[in-house]
């Protein structure tokens, strides 16, 4: 099992987000919560049935996924699905997952290290520091490897959906493993004196970085991609919005099945049933673009279950991915 103790380094805190803004928005954000529920989501069908559909890519190659277990925990629906409340709960988490493929193996969304509320957390501020901490038996990504048996050293890189600290935090304790981000991630979340809200540096610096650029073609409904092989088994696909270079990761996985690890488009995949984003708070905390997270959310919708989407934090999505 993992080791949760904390531990003494303390993290720099030199370029947290100041806290008054995020106060500010905080308020703002939990007054607009109020509103969630009598304010309807007003359906764009048009954008919908304008998306051009490129279809699927032609591997050569497959993968395999491997979900990491994690603790879940329940939370109101209305907190993560905007204006719904039926179900009164739906369960929450912060998976990480392993894909092996013919050349590498790799991690996506490396989430939590260990003793992370000590060692990471400090650096988000209050109150999303509160809102955004988890459950004190969370399972790091260090104890899930040891748990399959997998050393560390057979990891050859990490590929986050999006630079957010719960996508990443799982680092701390993997610092020769570098990783893999699109450019215009790595400068929104670096290229300033202060991190954007919800971003952490620690996992971040001092590390090796290979930078790509979406300049792939469309790809289902999505307007860019990236494919990290060349064979077609592991594409990147444009899904800005919850911040300005977030991606998923679509696996071939032989057979005709295919995952598309979502990250944080959607939270939930209640949220691509219902076409709704998620609530006011924390979502008009935690994503950069609303406009935009709504517009990758109606693509994500367009799919219409052809393949299997995975959010990060939706661990019923994830479970079919669980080593038995």
């Amino acid at each position: 099992m993992p080791r949760t103790t904390p531990t003494a380094d303390a993290p720099d805190l030199s370029s947290r987000t100041p806290r008054l803004p995020v106060v500010a928005r905080s308020v703002g954000a939990a007054a607009a919560l109020l509103l969630d529920g009598i304010r309807p989501d007003r359906p764009d069908e048009a954008f919908r049935s304008s998306l051009p559909d490129a279809g699927l890519p032609e591997p050569s190659a497959a993968v395999t996924l491997t979900a990491f277990a994690q603790v879940a925990r329940p939370v109101p629906t209305f907190a993560i699905v905007r204006g719904v409340r039926k179900p009164a709960r739906v369960l929450s988490s912060m998976t990480s997952f392993l894909v092996r493929h013919p050349s590498a193996t790799f991690l996506i969304d490396p989430a939590i290290c260990d003793g992370v509320r000590d060692r990471v957390l400090p650096q988000l501020p209050q109150p999303m520091r509160a809102v955004v901490t988890p459950p004190a038996d969370v399972i790091s990504v260090t104890g899930s490897l040891d748990d399959l048996g997998i050393p560390p050293e057979d990891i050859d890189f990490a590929l986050p959906t999006h630079l957010h600290w719960d996508h990443v935090a799982g680092l701390v304790d993997l610092p020769q493993i570098p990783i893999r981000t699109s450019r215009a991630e790595w400068e929104w979340a670096m290229g300033t004196a202060r991190a954007p809200l919800g971003v952490v540096r620690r996992p971040l610096e001092n590390r090796a970085v290979t930078l790509y650029e979406l300049d792939g073609p469309p790809v289902l409904t999505f307007e860019r991609s990236h494919d990290l092989f060349g064979d077609g088994s592991v594409v990147l696909v444009d899904m800005a919005g919850h911040t300005p270079g977030s991606v998923g990761v679509l696996l071939h996985l032989g057979e005709g099945d295919w995952a598309l690890m979502a990250g944080d488009a959607v939270w939930h995949l209640l949220q691509v049933e219902k076409v709704r984003p998620t609530a006011s708070f924390p979502g008009r905390l935690t994503d950069a673009d609303r406009a935009g997270a709504m517009r990758t959310l109606r693509r994500l919708a367009a799919l219409d279950g052809r393949i299997a989407i995975v959010p990060t934090h939706d661990p019923d999505a994830a479970a079919r991915y669980l080593r038995r």
